[in-house]
């Protein structure tokens, strides 16, 4: 895996015909999936991934199946960005994403981080009033809302950035 910028990844993608992204919000227990289009201008909910520490390489084996079946070629990964200090949810998110570069299953495979601030939150309140009476359905539901807050605020500003420079 390499870390490249925002608009690094952005510019990647784009070129590619039929390239799409794949959303992620890193929990301490799932990691909820998200999908763009192949405009790569609308993010879908895709599915949750059990984490656990114990199964990097079946997560690994995951991920590039979704990458053969999806045609993905990046990941935007949500992060609390803090000017002030560093998160321990940043430090789990880069811990998990270093643990998934060190399989060697991803080599080369463009990824970004983008600020998930508040993501989870908006999309708690968002489906509280639909009463998902199961915790694992209400749970699962909020991290792949919440990695389609994280990809889709990631595609609108790719995007905006993209028509800004055309128009220069």
């Amino acid at each position: 895996m390499k870390q490249v910028t925002a608009l690094q990844l952005f510019h990647a993608v784009a070129k590619k015909s039929h390239a799409r992204l794949l959303g992620l919000d890193v929990g301490d227990k799932y990691v909820g999936l998200s999908l763009s289009d192949f405009h790569n201008q609308v993010a879908s909910p895709l599915s949750v991934l059990l984490r656990k520490k114990s199964n990097i390489d079946l997560m690994a084996s995951d991920f590039e199946c979704l990458i053969s079946q999806y045609s993905l070629k990046g990941f935007v990964i949500g992060i609390p960005f803090d000017r002030h200090r560093v998160s321990a949810d940043a430090v789990q998110v880069k811990a998990f994403i270093n643990d998934l570069s060190n399989t060697k299953r991803l080599h080369g495979l463009p990824y970004t981080y983008w600020n998930e601030r508040f993501t989870s939150k908006n999309v708690e309140l968002f489906l509280k009033p639909l009463n998902l009476y199961h915790p694992y359905h209400s749970k699962t539901m909020l991290d792949k809302f919440a990695a389609v807050g994280i990809l889709q605020g990631y595609l609108d500003y790719a995007n905006k950035k993209e028509v800004k420079l055309e128009m220069e």
